[in-house]
């Protein structure tokens, strides 16, 4: 049984080194396909990270708000909300919203100068500690960092309040409703090109006692992980906890999001089925000249014995073997290529993803064998036939 087994691996070394101009061609399709298999595989796997990232920038996919307009939410419903579910953490914002006097304080001279005070929109906001770039404003974030640092009132001011104001870093902000009041020190917060550059953020305690609405909010923003189907049965699920409130998904961004991915991933599989099928085309007519080149071979090994099925099985693995080769090394290519073309798609490299190599690998192992059907063929070869030149 040894000897036969060792038979049979030297015969494979045979076949693989005698005409390696013509193999090499088959190594060289075979590494090909399975570089822009891999390539297009990563991007693909890839894609869906980097759409969902990108649509974090449209905030919040779920809105809890009262179900009448003129009301406000309990602040405790906060709470209740859970911090993640099967799918992934949910990151949790509450606001308040009002209107207040806002004026401006300078400390440039000996005694500080207020300006007259204009009505600005004021949000109290709140947030869980985990994943809130997905629902605030980055510069939002950027400003609390450095708000931890000192131990007054701070608070931020949107762009266009800020040119309103005519209000310059370092100066005070005056917040007024009435007999309530606040002073902060403000930080003039970049602008993002939506409604925020026309607000004043301030902590939440403080705005609800400055708009005389103690415990209340006015909506609470959540981004929860999953498709559209699984979000809007998250909301089903939480609903009874809600009370009066209404849970509403935003469907337009879960199911943009949904559809752009599909398209991309669409495209790039029937890309990949493409390429497999032409590789296959290549590597198949290139078999086809080795298995001409084979018939005496192959009738030598039947007239000494050799079993049809022990002949096919040498083909089979002549053809596993570079298919194995072949991924090897193009997987690699196709993997190092994504991080280039993730780069130009979507202007940030490709990771590169584990799970795609041993995929493509096994795509080109099953391209390789599935394309030696011309070498079968030898095996229906009679000896006689090739020793008379008939064959």
């Amino acid at each position: 049984m040894a000897g036969s087994r060792a038979m049979f691996w030297r015969i494979v070394r045979r076949q693989l080194t005698a005409n390696r101009g013509r193999l090499f061609v088959i190594l060289l399709a075979l590494a090909t396909g399975a570089a822009i298999t891999a390539a297009l595989l990563n991007l693909q796997i890839d894609a869906k990270r980097r759409i969902t990232t990108e649509f974090r920038a449209f905030g919040a996919n779920v809105l809890i708000s009262p179900r009448n307009s003129s009301s406000f939410l309990d602040e405790s419903l906060f709470e209740r909300i859970p911090d993640a579910n099967r799918f992934g953490r949910i990151a949790k914002a509450e606001f308040i919203y009002g209107v207040a006097d806002v004026s401006v304080e300078k400390f440039g001279d000996a005694h500080p100068e207020r300006s007259v005070g204009v009505p600005v929109v004021l949000v109290g906001y709140s947030h869980s500690d985990a994943d809130a770039g997905r629902i605030l404003p980055s510069g939002l974030l950027e400003a609390e960092e450095q708000w931890k640092l000192v131990s007054s009132l701070r608070c931020g001011v949107g762009q266009k309040v800020a040119v309103t104001l005519k209000l310059a870093p370092g100066d005070g902000v005056l917040l007024r409703n009435g007999r309530e009041q606040y002073w902060c020190a403000a930080t003039i917060l970049p602008s993002s090109g939506g409604s925020e550059d026309d607000q004043v953020f301030f902590y939440l305690d403080a705005a609800q006692k400055l708009l005389v609405q103690t415990r209340h909010v006015s909506l609470i923003q959540l981004r929860v992980p999953g498709t559209s189907e699984q979000i809007a049965q998250f909301v089903a699920e939480l609903q009874p906890q809600l009370g009066d409130a209404e849970g509403r998904p935003i469907r337009q961004f879960n199911e943009a999001q949904e559809k752009i991915y599909g398209k991309i991933s669409g495209l790039l599989t029937a890309t990949v089925v493409l390429v497999l099928i032409l590789t296959a085309l290549c590597v198949m007519a290139a078999m086809t000249n080795v298995a001409m080149e084979r018939r005496n071979d192959v009738g030598l090994m039947k007239a000494i014995g050799g079993a049809t099925r022990r002949v096919l099985r040498l083909f089979l693995t002549e053809a596993a073997l570079l298919g194995l080769a072949g991924g090897l090394i193009g997987a690699a290519v196709g993997i190092a290529l994504s991080i280039g073309l993730g780069k130009a798609v979507f202007g940030i490299a490709a990771r590169p993803r584990l799970i795609v190599y041993p995929i493509s690998v096994g795509l080109t192992i099953i391209v390789a064998i599935a394309s030696s059907y011309p070498l079968r063929r030898l095996t229906s070869i009679r000896p006689a036939s090739v020793f008379r030149g008939e064959a």
